[in-house]
């Protein structure tokens, strides 16, 4: 098992490597993260450097309904394929960063704790098994979502632009390899009260057969992230409110709301 994470130091320059959580230092790697990454012999400490989102996606990805209990709660059809929508890169948030509400709207913004997929190969057309060596990782996501843009058109629910404003996909704090994914569960806390806990063994479609269903579809790129969908207990969150996603064997994913108290 490795953590993977992205790092700026103080003079601006970024790099990657292994966190070693106990040690508090990160192993300093050449290259690129997905194929045939370089130990550069630098370990550098933790403390002092600025985590960034752990990957920089070609495509950002989200799915919808795919937990049993959250289709039961909602009455929703248990789907036979991914019903996904396209999040815009730009609303990639670091951990630690601060969620800006867009400018002029005021209406519910809500948190999404999830599960994310980051994708280490090109794939297409791949059959399951292929689809579980394409995935190169396991990350967390908050799929920070404006309902009432959402909602805003009862003839043309806007998925894509309620969950792509600037800040609106918090990623982190590490990507982890070699994690049993139906063992984990993920946690959500707002300003430190669990809202959401859930088992990902829950989930309807597992991770292998979403990245073989999306790879009809649309060639899977090395950094692409597939967020895995959310569980009941998604709630709004109000300005300088503290939302924290919780994966053991991942981290801790730590934002803070913005806008006026």
């Amino acid at each position: 098992m490795a953590l993977w994470v992205r790092f700026a130091r103080g003079d601006g320059s970024e790099g990657f490597g292994t966190l070693d959580e106990a040690g508090g230092t990160i192993a300093v790697h050449a290259g690129d993260m997905f194929s045939g990454a370089d130990p550069t012999r630098e370990s550098i400490p933790r403390d002092g450097l600025r985590l960034l989102a752990p990957v920089r996606p070609g495509k950002f990805i989200g799915l919808w309904n795919n937990f049993r209990e959250l289709a039961a709660k909602t009455g929703a059809a248990i789907p036979e394929g991914p019903l996904w929508f396209l999040k815009a890169g730009t609303s990639l948030l670091d951990p630690e960063g601060t969620i800006p509400p867009p400018p002029g709207y005021a209406g519910k913004i809500l948190y999404e704790g999830e599960l994310g997929l980051v994708i280490g190969r090109r794939c297409k057309d791949v059959s399951e098994e292929e689809a579980a060596g394409a995935i190169f990782g396991l990350t967390a996501v908050n799929d920070v979502t404006a309902l009432d843009i959402l909602n805003a058109d009862p003839a043309f629910p806007q998925w894509a632009r309620a969950k792509s404003c600037d800040g609106f996909g918090p990623v982190g704090p590490a990507i982890a390899t070699g994690l049993d994914w139906s063992a984990l569960r993920v946690q959500v806390a707002l300003n430190g009260r669990v809202r959401q806990d859930y088992p990902a063994s829950d989930m309807i479609l597992p991770p292998a057969r979403i990245v073989s269903l999306l790879s009809r579809e649309m060639t899977l790129d090395p950094g692409d992230l597939i967020a895995c969908g959310t569980s009941a207990g998604a709630l709004p969150m109000r300005p300088g409110m503290v939302v924290e996603v919780t994966i053991a064997g991942i981290g801790k994913l730590r934002n803070v709301m913005g806008g006026a108290a």
